[in-house]
């Protein structure tokens, strides 16, 4: 008799000890998920300034290089040996995370004097995340350019 006493005892200590266990458990793990969800930082902007390439050239050796700094963007025509220029106007860098596209407004007098550069006064750019593109156009074919930063 006595043995089933401290057997009944020892099996009530036993599945408390569990029930304590797993009740720990998943107040811990609750902790954790509202702490992570809250130490998550907030997207920013994409920073475009640098160096980007032409990724769909159909030459290693010739392709399209544009340099955005804080408020201009440049693209040159690169051969080896030799640039040319083909676009020099304004940047305005994006506010708020995701794709982003602007209007840059070219410097139409320093274009002028570059037999490569375009003769628009405007050009679109789009960032989608990844790649830079803009439309290109030369002896009656626009080609959509993309390119990649450095």
């Amino acid at each position: 008799m006595k043995l089933k006493k401290i057997a009944a005892v020892v099996a009530s200590l036993v599945m408390l000890t569990g029930f304590a266990a797993c009740g720990s458990s998943s107040q811990g793990d609750a902790g954790k998920s509202t702490s992570s969800s809250q130490t998550k930082p907030a997207p920013k902007p994409a920073d475009l300034t640098g160096t980007w390439k032409q990724t769909n050239s159909e030459s290693k050796d010739t392709y399209m290089e544009a340099i955005v700094t804080a408020n201009s963007i440049e693209i040159n025509w690169v051969k080896p040996d030799q640039k040319s220029l083909y676009w020099k106007g304004t940047f305005t860098a994006p506010t708020k995370a995701g794709a982003y596209s602007w209007t840059s407004q070219g410097d139409t007098e320093t274009m002028k004097t570059s037999i490569m550069a375009s003769q628009d006064a405007t050009k679109k750019f789009t960032y989608d995340g990844k790649q830079l593109t803009y439309e290109q156009s030369a002896l009656g074919t626009t080609t959509t350019v993309r390119m990649s930063k450095q």
